[in-house]
């Protein structure tokens, strides 16, 4: 099957503004050994662990479209905001750092001893981030003010909302489709039936999907070319504003800024929530199991709290026969490995 990219829409995202920060394309490979393990589906990876930026993970591929907005706004430092273990955050960091800005981290919860900071942590302040612990429920309220004291004192910031996922962050991710597309191109032999996703977010879902239907990739096999496995989301009651809703959203407001007509809707967004476990940053068997199985069979890390809780949700959804092992699937790889420095106890206590 080949996929066909737009022309139209590759010139407009070409013209977007972007600063090259991560080392594309990122690779695909089997899994080979994980496969066998569980006696199929056939799985592969898309390496996005491995774009580069202080150890890598998805949230480059948003910063590059994001960091270009606020270079052409002016700004001379950036303010995100993220847990204490955020992989945006990090390498929303490194990117201040390489690109001479001023970086202002957010962390919801409370510092902790000096002693036991580590994992993305520590790497954020070794890039010089300069970071604010507050209540998790208070972070948006605090990058504004944050904003607004430092305008006031005569600087010019530029807020990236958590995640990097607003529609300028999806941009990558429509790109990465792209890329994707290209790749699969050259790999005649080499079909998948769907991808396999951490979503929390959702930029990195929205700009799958919406590139997805942009190639054609959603009519394969007549299923949702992107199963999503919520990390922290809850379900929410139909009747309300729901994540599902902002993913969409996001989505179709990508598009437009490409001058594209593909709408995504509800239905292209399956979103499994039966795997949240403890919580967000809290890791469990089914999480130190992913992590140990893809050590020990592949020679590869996820992280503790994204990758690993949607490989689990997937090794668990084969077990249980929800997935077909006939099926060929890529999981899409969102890093975090830094990470696993702070969760050393939880991973070796299984």
């Amino acid at each position: 099957m080949t996929y066909n990219i737009p022309p139209e829409t590759a010139a407009a995202l070409a013209a977007q503004p972007r600063v090259r920060l991560a080392h594309l394309p990122t690779p695909i490979q089997p899994w080979p050994r994980l496969s066998d393990a569980l006696g199929g589906p056939k799985l592969w990876v898309k390496r996005d662990d491995l774009t580069g930026l202080a150890t890598g993970g998805n949230k480059t591929r948003k910063l590059e479209f994001l960091v270009a907005d606020a270079l052409q706004a002016g700004a001379d430092s950036l303010i995100t905001a993220g847990g204490p273990q955020s992989n945006h955050c990090r390498q929303t960091a490194a990117a201040a750092a390489q690109l001479g800005l001023d970086a202002h981290l957010v962390l919801g919860g409370d510092p902790p001893p000096p002693d036991h900071v580590q994992g993305n942590l520590f790497l954020d302040q070794l890039l010089g981030a300069t970071t604010h612990f507050v209540d998790k429920t208070q972070r948006n309220a605090k990058m504004q003010s944050l904003a607004d004291e430092l305008r006031a004192a005569g600087r010019s910031p530029y807020v990236i909302p958590v995640g990097g996922s607003n529609a300028v962050g999806t941009l990558g991710y429509v790109a990465a489709m792209f890329e994707l597309a290209e790749q699969l191109n050259a790999m005649p032999n080499v079909r998948f039936d769907r991808i396999v996703m951490a979503t929390s977010s959702g930029g990195t879902q929205a700009g799958l999907t919406m590139g997805a239907k942009m190639i054609g990739f959603a009519s394969f096999r007549g299923r949702a070319p992107v199963t999503a496995i919520s990390i922290d989301q809850e379900p929410e009651d139909a009747d309300t504003f729901t994540f599902r809703d902002h993913v969409r959203d996001t989505a179709n407001e990508c598009a437009e800024m490409l001058g594209s007509d593909v709408k995504i809707s509800e239905n292209d967004l399956p979103i499994n929530h039966d795997y949240l476990g403890g919580g967000y940053g809290v890791v469990g068997p089914p999480e130190i199991e992913a992590v140990n199985l893809l050590a020990t069979l592949e020679g590869q890390f996820v992280g503790p709290v994204y990758t690993s809780r949607a490989l689990a949700g997937l090794i668990d959804l084969i077990r249980n026969g929800q997935i077909d092992r006939k099926e060929t699937i890529l999981v899409w790889h969102t890093g975090g490995d830094a990470a696993l420095h702070a969760y050393r106890h939880s991973l070796t206590s299984m």
